[in-house]
């Protein structure tokens, strides 16, 4: 299959909306897009936009960079990006074209008790 594959940066974990904290949100919005599937990196330090410097500290991990990488068709990458544009929150992506498939001997599609939450 052929679509994009969007990875959406955020600065800090700290980062809060809806009541829910960055991670949790986009994962809900991403799920709301029809998106099965994604990976969150959380990284160790990252510089933002406005040269601010962000680092996951071994008594701070509140500061920690992450970012959340899907693949899907570009229909669905553009509901997700529609989504998030309505939130309020400000968020850095990139967005590639890929060619994705699943492979090996369970590629059967998951069953409801495997979905995100």
């Amino acid at each position: 299959m052929k679509g994009s594959q969007l990875t959406v940066y955020a600065d800090s974990r700290s980062v809060r909306t809806n009541r829910m904290t960055i991670v949790q949100w986009l994962l809900d919005e991403i799920t709301k897009a029809g998106i099965q599937g994604a990976t969150v990196i959380e990284a160790s330090e990252s510089i933002d936009r406005h040269g601010k410097y962000h680092a996951a500290r071994f008594f701070e991990l509140i500061d920690q960079p992450v970012a959340i990488t899907v693949a899907a068709d570009e229909t669905r990458i553009d509901s997700l990006l529609e989504r998030l544009r309505q939130g309020d929150v400000t968020l850095f992506y990139t967005r590639f074209p890929v060619e994705y498939a699943l492979i090996g001997a369970h590629t059967n599609p998951p069953d409801e008790s495997t979905k995100y939450p």
